[in-house]
């Protein structure tokens, strides 16, 4: 079994303009059509059981659209988190309906809606997280929105996970894109913070990525790919070139995310 816990798809009507807008900026190419149709398709292609949807609310008067949505397509293999804005006024309100819908956690994007990971506007999105048990995901590291602007980085994790002992962080990009070397150093080894392999692929070392890996623990590694962003095959190719046991694999590949998402 396989779950890919980090992809992205986007409304039938949004879809088009969404993928050439971020194609352009980050000159990558997609791999899907960038729905929910296309997304399934490609899950299927590549093997993969479960795609677990990270949508990203960019303004605040977006969450609660996104999430309506992301609980709609919510079904077979599509597993939704959901969203919310720091800048929000409701959104502590909102958590507690993400919570009510039966979406999984929710997802970050620190550069996309241009706050800083520990802006003033975000404790209290952590706490009420930790109280209701919904895992965060943040974008970490480099992203071509924001080149020469980090808003969460590897160090980032350390006072975060200090601060907020029983809230469970995600660090995408196995902990900051492009920084591996720092959260290699800062961040492997948290105690509540998990790392996913999403669009790592193509650019890290692979003895770094092992290292990284040894340090933080199989326990806390999940599987993902980035989809449309990255081919998922990279990716599963990836994590099977590791020099750990069949049993530590299968962690990395599902069991890690099926433990912390309760999926089956």
């Amino acid at each position: 079994m396989i779950i890919d816990t980090h992809i992205h798809a986007y409304t039938d009507s949004l879809a088009e303009r969404v993928i050439a807008k971020l194609t352009a900026t980050a000159d990558c190419p997609c791999y899907t059509d960038g729905t929910i149709k296309g997304a399934r398709e490609l899950i299927e292609k590549c093997g993969i059981d479960y795609g677990v949807l990270l949508p990203i609310a960019t303004k605040p008067t977006q969450q609660t659209t996104i999430n309506n949505w992301a609980k709609e397509v919510y079904s077979g293999n599509i597993i939704s988190f959901g969203t919310v804005h720091p800048f929000a006024e409701d959104a502590l309100d909102e958590l507690d309906r993400i919570k009510e819908l039966g979406l999984k956690g929710i997802k970050l994007h620190n550069d996309y809606q241009g706050v800083f990971i520990f802006d003033e506007h975000c404790h209290r999105i952590y706490r009420r997280c930790e109280e209701l048990g919904l895992p965060i995901v943040f974008h970490m590291g480099y992203d071509p929105v924001s080149p020469m602007v980090h808003r969460a980085m590897p160090y980032d994790l350390i006072e975060l996970s200090e601060r907020y002992p029983k809230a469970k962080f995600i660090g995408a990009h196995m902990g900051g894109n492009y920084a591996w070397e720092h959260v290699l150093r800062y961040a492997a080894g948290l105690p509540n913070v998990y790392f996913d392999t999403a669009f790592v692929a193509k650019d890290i070392d692979r003895k770094l990525f092992s290292e990284i890996v040894k340090k933080h623990g199989v326990e806390k590694v999940l599987f993902a790919s980035d989809l449309p962003w990255s081919d998922p095959r990279d990716e599963i190719e990836l994590v099977a070139s590791l020099d750990i046991s069949d049993a530590d694999k299968e962690k990395i590949f599902w069991k890690n995310a099926a433990e912390l998402l309760e999926i089956g």
